[in-house]
């Protein structure tokens, strides 16, 4: 599906899921506009590919979504920016997604990192999502990076998952809130995602990656492209009756496919315009209600309306 005319502000925008969601989202027509945080000549390399490679207009704008305080002059820029490349004050879609880690024991938490987690993952998410909502389009969605540490626990994540965890429930209740506008909200919860951000991790501690291959479906972490194109299939107007946090379509990707944990018979999920094929997680059978779809890879949504047909074992 084409999503031409249509402008995207992807914060975060310079790297991994980020990076991966505005390319995708140009790949289908969509302008963007990125943020970065201190990595502008980054930012910038990310806006001339998109530019040049899909022939798409895009910007890169500075933003620490930490600091609350800036959101006013960034919505300046914002605007600025849109009238200046696009001749309008207008844009479409949100993607939350800019992030910071602080892997930390609870009896090791500090306030100091407790607060930065809390300013960057959820009262940054909140208050940007406040200001963006009085520039963005009627019809238009937000889609905010959760994570899958929200459905499952590894030691160090209590304060990280607890935010991600606040900004689910903070999503059902734009979808609710803003729906007479027909803005859409949806979630995208990633599991362990090998990025440049994550990768110093992942090289410190290739044990805990090759526990984390081991206990998903095919066998590896993933990689950016397995969550952008969820992060772009969000947008769609054609999916609209799937939104709110758990209603949305998400991405539990990590842990949430064991190998030999089940056999799921093969599910057709049917949406307006398009048919996917998922496995169906047991849970209680109410075909509109209380399922849980997931891929091979573990990309799923709960509390799905959803039209489905069992079509294999």
């Amino acid at each position: 599906m084409v999503l031409r005319n249509k402008i995207a502000l992807v914060t975060g925008g310079s790297r991994g899921l980020g990076k991966n969601a505005a390319i995708r989202l140009a790949e289908k027509g969509v302008d963007v506009i990125i943020t970065y945080y201190q990595q502008a000549k980054t930012a910038e390399a990310v806006v001339t590919e998109i530019e040049k490679t899909d022939q798409r207009t895009a910007a890169a704008l500075q933003l620490d979504v930490g600091d609350i305080g800036s959101f006013n002059r960034f919505v300046e820029q914002l605007s600025g920016i849109l009238e200046n490349k696009w001749k309008t004050d207008r844009f479409d879609f949100l993607v939350n997604n800019a992030g910071v880690s602080g892997r930390m024991p609870i009896d090791q938490m500090t306030e100091a990192i407790f607060d930065n987690l809390f300013n960057v993952h959820f009262k940054g998410v909140y208050f940007l999502t406040q200001k963006a909502l009085s520039l963005m389009n009627d019809n238009g969605c937000i889609v905010n990076i959760s994570s899958g540490l929200t459905r499952f626990s590894l030691p160090g994540q209590s304060a990280y998952a607890a935010m991600k965890g606040a900004v689910e429930v903070f999503t059902k209740y734009v979808a609710k809130e803003f729906a007479l506008r027909g803005i859409r909200a949806n979630t995208v919860a990633p599991g362990a995602i090998e990025t440049d951000f994550t990768k110093p991790a992942f090289e410190a501690n290739p044990q805990v990656k090759e526990m984390i291959a081991s206990q998903t479906a095919l066998g590896r972490v993933g990689v950016p492209d397995d969550v952008g194109g969820v992060a772009v299939s969000s947008t769609k107007a054609s999916i609209g009756h799937l939104l709110g946090g758990a209603g949305a379509v998400e991405a539990v990707i990590a842990l949430m496919a064991m190998r030999g944990n089940w056999l799921p018979p093969t599910t057709t999920v049917e949406t307006p315009d398009e048919v996917c094929t998922f496995d169906l997680v047991r849970e209680p059978r109410d075909a509109q209600v209380n399922c849980v779809l997931t891929n091979s890879f573990g990309f799923g949504g709960a509390n799905a309306t959803v039209i489905m047909r069992e079509v294999g074992v």
